[in-house]
């Protein structure tokens, strides 16, 4: 059990209530819910209402969506027929469909140890990728229900460029 559930099952109405009791005269309400008024106080001072993610970190989550786009439609996007092209599908797997853009490329993402690079540019990330996941070999794999065996085809497509090891 969550150790905050307690707040969510609260009644907010009730909750309102007694912050305004505690603005008017913080000594009419019991001392646990004055403390609590006091923390909330100090978050609203030293934070603000909303929270600001640096825009680096909201890159390296999108970095990481991407790598994950890769992972589950990559397969879509193969060069499996050398006779015609594929038929399109949307949405791609463009950079733009994640937040990203071509500005991004030569931007370090630590996201790229998820892929087992380390550290790289978007634009190592990408060719890493699509090497894997959109040439001649496609794998749909996303679908198999154990987490484990979806790390262990990750990890080995991933390490190879899903090029077969002799």
């Amino acid at each position: 059990m969550d150790k905050f559930s307690y707040l969510s099952n609260a009644d907010v109405s009730s909750i309102d209530e007694l912050y305004a009791l505690y603005k008017s005269n913080p000594d009419s309400v019991d001392h646990s819910w004055r403390r609590f008024f006091e923390g909330y106080e100090f978050a609203q001072a030293s934070f603000g209402d909303t929270p600001v993610i640096p825009e680096q970190v909201e890159k390296e989550f999108r970095v990481i969506n991407l790598i994950n786009g890769f992972r589950a439609r990559g397969h879509l996007f193969t060069r499996t027929n050398p006779v015609r092209e594929r038929r399109k599908y949307s949405p791609t797997l463009d950079l733009e469909n994640f937040g990203l853009d071509d500005s991004d490329l030569d931007t370090v993402f630590q996201a790229g140890t998820e892929i087992g690079i380390g550290p790289a540019t978007l634009r190592e990330i990408v060719d890493h990728l699509k090497a894997t996941y959109c040439e001649s070999v496609g794998a749909e794999f996303r679908h198999i229900r154990s987490p484990q065996e979806i790390a262990w085809l990750q990890q080995r497509m991933e390490s190879s460029r899903n090029c077969r090891v002799f």
